[in-house]
């Protein structure tokens, strides 16, 4: 199992936040990829969203950075740590539109993207980007297939129900030969999704008990990731045990890879809360990359 970083900062969920989020920028969130990326962490995430209705964000929160502008900064400012969306909205976009700007950003960083991909529940959202949502599911199955089918490519060709394209040039493109595709979600439908088109599966608002039930009636791919969540507000200093069981139960679950908050009262105490993660996952065999 690998260590991703659910980014501070850049999301501020109501109560899933620490209180120095509120005052910091892009310096302090640069600091922190620069120390994940040093200790051989897996990920950071950046999320997606255009507009939360305000009577919305009271309970989803209101602060989401955009995740291209954020991950082009961090990618100038780290070297092999990889810079994963969780997660875009399909509808909100036209393929090709992710594979130019996103194809860019795998290109700028090296091929260090992980494109995570949703369908969007958010109706309002939809309404207001002038986005179908009544269909979306659909849309995003052949939205994905297209992505597969022309992100690392000069020339795509596509030809489906709702996207149909060819004879076009998409330069630059990425970099990776294949660019890892982690499907969102919560349902069978969405773990069947991401088997079939995706690299891995990342689930949200489910118990353990109830992902490894998931899991152990799916037919899943060679390599594929089942990206879980150890929890947010991690002290891997204060409570190291604590740590360790919720590193122990998602690998127990079947994570190949988990996603982790961390506790702290500054940016300088989150980098030395990942100096004692690394730690602590070293003597768990997590698997970090080489310093």
């Amino acid at each position: 199992m690998q260590i991703g970083i659910v980014s501070p900062v850049v999301v501020r969920l109501p109560g899933a936040h620490s209180e120095w989020e509120r005052t910091a920028g892009i310096e302090e969130l640069g600091r922190i990829a620069e120390t994940a990326d040093r200790l051989g962490y897996h990920h950071l995430t950046c999320s997606e969203h255009v507009a939360i209705p305000a009577a919305v964000a009271r309970e989803r929160g209101g602060v989401y950075w955009d995740p291209l502008a954020t991950f082009g900064y961090l990618a100038a400012r780290t070297t092999r740590i990889r810079l994963a969306t969780q997660v875009l909205v399909l509808g909100y976009h036209h393929p090709l539109e992710i594979a130019k700007r996103y194809g860019t950003l795998d290109r700028v960083s090296g091929g260090r993207l992980v494109l995570g991909l949703g369908v969007g529940s958010l109706k309002e959202e939809f309404e207001l980007l002038g986005a179908r949502f009544e269909d979306r599911g659909a849309r995003a199955d052949e939205a994905i297939a297209a992505l597969r089918a022309c992100l690392s490519q000069r020339t795509p060709e596509f030809h489906g129900e709702f996207y149909d394209f060819s004879g076009l040039v998409v330069e630059p493109h990425a970099q990776q030969a294949r660019v890892p595709l982690w499907i969102g979600g919560r349902t069978g439908r969405s773990l069947r999704r991401a088997a079939a088109h995706g690299d891995g599966w990342v689930p949200f608002g489910l118990p353990l008990d109830r992902l490894a039930e998931m899991l152990g009636g799916a037919d899943l791919p060679d390599g594929f990731e089942i990206v879980l969540s150890a929890g947010r507000a991690l002290d891997p200093i204060g409570a190291p045990d604590l740590v360790e069981r919720a590193l122990l139960r998602v690998r127990e679950a079947g994570a190949t890879v988990t996603g982790i908050g961390l506790a702290a009262g500054s940016a300088d105490h989150y980098c030395e809360q990942l100096e004692a993660l690394r730690a602590l996952g070293d003597g768990l065999g997590v698997r970090f990359q080489d310093r």
